[in-house]
């Protein structure tokens, strides 16, 4: 009989997902940190998800910012290598637009919330493993669509695009520069070679 997960909203990261409806993004989170290759460290990982929880809240208090604002002002709050002067100008440009800075900060998680979020809660693990090149294109590809359904979630959020329910394909075509063949990558892999390969 299987174990069951325990319920993911009852940790912090967890149910900061579910109160802010940051839809998609438990599985972005885990497919950036089991990917095969170039996979995202605990440490980058609590770094974008605290730069979500700034933009929405940046968000929510009306603030129009530039690109990279989030990023600097995150810094500012957080970065060991902020200066007194910068984190005053940060936490008051925040406070002016009405937010509290300090239940904000509560709410950034760390790297090791991260992991016990993915480990303990979605049943994620690290643990290197064999895989042939078609599982590790499919891997990449349920990557690459949790990643765009999380943007096009946020955006959404942020009111810079309207769209109903979105459905990401992702179609990956393999061109044959011999005969000009184009092929889906699953159905090359079926056929198991171009159709010009037979006529050589």
């Amino acid at each position: 009989m299987a174990t069951e997960r325990p319920d993911p909203t009852n940790s912090k990261v967890g149910r900061l997902i579910e109160t802010y409806e940051f839809n998609g993004f438990g599985d972005e989170l885990e497919a950036r940190w089991t990917a095969d290759e170039d996979a995202d460290s605990l440490r980058t990982l609590a770094r974008a998800f605290n730069l979500e929880l700034l933009q929405h809240a940046t968000d929510d208090a009306g603030l129009d910012l530039l690109d990279g604002e989030v990023e600097s002002l995150y810094d500012a709050l957080t970065g060991d290598d902020a200066t007194g002067a910068e984190r005053t100008r940060a936490r008051g440009r925040l406070e002016r637009a009405g937010l509290d800075v300090e239940q904000l900060q509560k709410n950034f998680v760390s790297h090791q919330a991260i992991h016990t979020y993915l480990t303990s809660y979605r049943g994620a693990s690290k643990e290197r493993r064999q895989s042939d090149p078609t599982e590790r294109v499919q891997r990449l590809r349920g990557r690459l669509v949790a990643v765009t359904e999380s943007a096009l979630d946020s955006l959404e959020h942020r009111e810079k695009l309207e769209i109903g329910t979105p459905d990401v394909l992702v179609d990956i075509q393999v061109l044959c520069t011999e005969c000009g063949r184009q092929y889906g990558f699953d159905e090359l892999i079926e056929q198991g070679s171009c159709a010009c390969a037979d006529t050589a």
